[in-house]
């Protein structure tokens, strides 16, 4: 039928099954929002007050559902001010969809001034993505959104981008929309061969280990992961973006913490989903045999050495080592007393204060199937260590990116996706300080998000190093806050204050149950130090 490019676009959005879309409108963009206007019925159109915004949000949507999160932005600084958002996405393994302005399609690459113009934004945008395509007229619009929906459930999630130009966007044509791309059958399996050499292995393992990441999750792999490591009665090690692929009642599952205590004893270590590289690399012995097992190929060589890469989903993956080892005893109790290891990493933890406190009362007041979206502050970096996950996609964190000032927008995301689950952010005033704006987000959209702001008055964690290992010469680290509570007052939000753990165990069950937007002020002072455990060294466990 003849459509505009907008139009086209739209639609072939709502055949994909998107129903959210996270977006701020410009003038290269007018084609789109009207194309979604017509769609406003199947698409919940929301926007932020900051481009980064956009992308922070669907990342969120996109990691506690599991499907993909959209984002729209103008071109040149729109696409800019996204980055953050997709580089963090791209580090987490999140399968966001940014669809991108562009200048008109006769000025590209000209250098002629055109406005949001910026030197190769499809090189910037390459260098954030999987996978990044053009639109040049309006009857490929169609199958390019089909493309980018089969990039992002092809392989390794991650983000992609596609690019339309106003003109695009304007024309009109006769354009077909396409059936959707199917939601299965693009996993990658492993080679017969190489299941068979990871098997034999496993088979003759006495101290076997398991570590995993990001990637078990991302495949929606915890069951497959859980009678794996019971056949082999092996203990389960989660990085930091694995956090909750395994339940922390599982009597096999240990905390990054627990890594340095377990992998230098272990004489082959399964490493799933994960990259496999610092702490938990350095912490295998060298006589260890490594099985890497890994949906991204990038991932399985360099330095990395393994006795077998294995280059396959983790869910599949992970079910076919278990089928390849059916018939194996299995082993009555692990190789070392995990309680003790628990203990040790327990006491380990108690030694951090307030954090450790903290994070026990945060763990108290959200239900066990809440999400807790984790800030780069001193509380957030307990929570990799220290707060048990009972379900998966229940903790979030930037991943290596480290993305300061993620938390609030991307905790909005997680709660727009997830609305009858209690979601709650942690932030610190840093990083809350990048996209307060949003509590207009939050009013506007009536988004109920709790959002616990711990307020050091200062860039807490570099102040402390400048403080003790820069003899005091401190620059750039102290900071100027509002009174949040009647910050959150202006912005039509109910705030709050604690001064705390017991009292914010207390506001944060009081905010929960109100299911409204809410912001918790937490004055704090300077915290211990909690990088001695983050860093551990290697140390062997008591078997």
């Amino acid at each position: 039928m003849e459509m505009t490019g907008g139009q086209a676009l739209a639609a072939q959005l709502v055949r994909e099954g998107v129903t959210t879309l996270f977006g701020l409108p410009g003038v290269q963009l007018d084609h789109a929002f009207d194309g979604l206007y017509e769609q406003r019925e199947r698409i919940r159109f929301i926007g932020p007050r900051h481009e980064q915004g956009t992308t922070f949000m669907a990342d969120g949507y996109a990691r506690t559902r599991g499907e993909v999160g959209v984002a729209m932005v103008v071109p040149g600084p729109g696409v800019l001010n996204a980055g953050s958002g997709l580089a963090t996405a791209y580090a987490c393994s999140s399968p966001v969809l940014l669809i991108a302005g562009q200048i008109a399609t006769q000025y590209i690459g000209q250098g002629l001034g055109q406005l949001h113009e910026i030197a190769d934004q499809s090189g910037v945008l390459a260098g954030l993505t999987k996978w990044t395509a053009l639109a040049k007229a309006p009857h490929e619009v169609p199958e390019l959104v089909q493309e980018a929906y089969r990039q992002l459930r092809s392989g390794r999630p991650r983000p992609v981008a596609l690019e339309v130009p106003p003109d695009v966007l304007a024309a009109r044509a006769d354009i077909r929309l396409l059936d959707p791309v199917p939601t299965t059958g693009f996993r990658t399996a492993p080679d017969p061969a190489v299941l068979r050499e990871a098997a034999v292995l496993l088979r003759r393992a006495q101290h076997p280990a398991v570590l995993v990441g990001g990637g078990v999750l991302a495949s929606g792999a915890s069951a497959e992961l859980a009678a794996l490591a019971e056949l082999l009665q092996a203990p389960v090690i989660a990085t930091g973006n694995g956090a909750g692929a395994l339940s922390s009642r599982h009597p096999l599952c240990l905390t990054s913490l627990g890594g340095p205590k377990v992998l230098p004893g272990a004489d082959v270590v399964l490493a799933v989903g994960t990259r496999f590289v610092g702490g938990e690399a350095a912490a295998a012995s060298e006589r260890a045999q490594v099985i890497l097992l890994n949906a991204d190929p990038h991932d399985l060589g360099g330095h990395r050495r393994p006795a077998v890469a294995m280059e396959a989903d983790a869910k599949l993956g992970l079910a076919a080592l278990a089928g390849e080892l059916e018939g194996m005893s299995k082993r009555v109790g692990s190789w070392l007393d995990l309680d003790a290891v628990r203990a040790a990493c327990a006491e380990q933890v108690e030694g951090v204060q307030p954090q450790a406190r903290y994070v026990r009362a945060l763990r108290s007041a959200i239900p066990e199937d809440g999400i807790l979206v984790s800030e780069l502050t001193q509380v957030g970096y307990m929570t990799r260590l220290a707060y048990p996950l009972y379900h998966p996609r229940t903790l979030l964190n930037p991943g290596y990116q480290g993305t300061l000032g993620y938390g609030f927008p991307t905790a909005l995301g997680v709660k727009v996706g997830s609305p009858d689950r209690a979601v709650v952010s942690i932030t610190g005033d840093g990083g809350f300080g990048w996209g307060m704006s949003e509590l207009a987000t939050a009013k506007r959209y009536n988004i109920p998000l709790v959002t616990v702001v711990f307020d050091d008055r200062a860039f807490g964690n570099v102040k402390r190093t400048q403080k003790y290992d820069f003899d005091g010469h401190l620059l750039g680290t102290d900071l100027v806050n509002p009174n949040y509570v009647k910050l959150a007052e202006a912005f039509g939000i109910r705030g709050m204050s604690a001064d705390s753990p017991e009292g914010l165990e207390g506001a944060l069950k009081e905010a929960l149950a109100g299911g409204e937007p809410c912001l918790i002020a937490v004055p704090v002072g300077e915290m211990d130090s909690p990088w001695p455990l983050i860093m551990s060294r290697p140390q062997v466990a008591a078997r």
